[in-house]
């Protein structure tokens, strides 16, 4: 299959390249606003640069959206004005009133890349409730901080760190994973937002380097999301805890290790993790077979549209 780049400028296209590369799919070029950085990305990398419109007309079988969110929106709109398979990278808008402009139709696919949603987590749950092993839930925490947030200038993306063009910081960049694993787990039923904090005392930045919020629904679970920018190191990775606790079962997913541990056997086991870094490479190959099968993605807009409203809530919630 053949999957175009559009935005490379964004700091997860060498990502998406090599999850491209890794799902045996070939680049059917590349293009950002800045030709200098697709020309660079292009040599860098072994892809051809191309102008958007070229890119498009050759009708790749997936174009992955990307880039500052003042471009993205209308780039979408592109591909669904040419009804071409997408995966809409984030931020693709700085809140969800100016997401909702974007409105893909029912039949068009888009992918949007929140890859925690490959965590082998999720597929444990599944395997125990289907088994009646589960149990009812309790509560969960979902935290993702990683390294300051000077590494956006270092990967040449400084706009992330403007409230108005990103749309916030750690909570909207970071966070959003959380806040979808927690939306999951709340299912149809949206959940009440408790209590909610965004600061801004780590760094100094306009946007805020940590957040956390708390969701629940009366006589049900406790459900806690966590993200900030307060990681003490610069280098990949950071604080990664997903970590659910039923009645039955309490799995926890650091990345490099997953566990579950079920009442009923009194056993602790190890999973096959997913390490972050691979989780990208997961989830390409993954909207790829759905492409190949004509199924809906693993995360659609709608779910993408869904967390932005929440991530919203929680600001208001919290006097920002």
């Amino acid at each position: 299959m053949r999957v175009a780049l559009a935005g490379v400028g964004h700091w997860h296209a060498g990502m998406h390249l090599d999850a491209i590369r890794h799902a045996g799919a070939e680049p059917a070029g590349v293009w950002d606003p800045e030709p200098g950085v697709a020309s660079h990305f292009a040599a860098a990398n072994g892809c051809a640069a191309m102008g958007l419109g070229a890119m498009l007309a050759a009708r790749p079988d997936l174009v992955v959206v990307m880039g500052h969110p003042s471009d993205v929106p209308d780039v979408a709109r592109l591909c669904l004005a040419d009804h071409l398979p997408m995966m809409l990278e984030k931020p693709a808008a700085p809140n969800s009133a100016i997401l909702a402009e974007i409105a893909p139709g029912a039949a068009d696919f888009v992918a949007v890349p929140l890859a925690n949603r490959c965590s082998p987590l999720w597929t444990e749950i599944a395997r125990l409730q289907a088994a009646g092993r589960f149990g009812r839930l309790a509560h969960a925490q979902f935290r993702i901080v990683n390294g300051p947030p000077e590494r956006y200038r270092v990967d040449g993306v400084p706009w992330l760190l403007d409230p108005a063009v990103g749309g916030g910081g750690a909570l909207r960049n970071l966070g959003l994973h959380a806040v979808d694993a927690a939306l999951m787990l709340f299912e149809a039923e949206a959940p009440e937002l408790s209590g909610a904090a965004v600061r801004h005392t780590a760094h100094g930045e306009a946007v805020e380097d940590y957040a956390v919020a708390l969701l629940s629904r009366p006589g049900g679970p406790v459900v806690t999301v966590e993200a900030g920018y307060t990681y003490a190191s610069m280098a990949p990775g950071g604080d990664f805890e997903w970590r659910v606790a039923a009645s039955g079962a309490t799995l926890i997913d650091r990345g490099d290790t997953c566990s579950v541990t079920t009442l009923d056997d009194g056993v602790c086991r190890m999973l096959e993790p997913l390490p972050a870094a691979h989780r990208y490479r997961a989830f390409m190959a993954d909207t790829l077979d759905r492409l190949r099968r004509s199924a809906p993605p693993l995360v659609g807009f709608a779910d993408y549209l869904k967390a932005m409203r929440m991530v919203d809530r929680i600001y208001r919630e919290a006097g920002r």
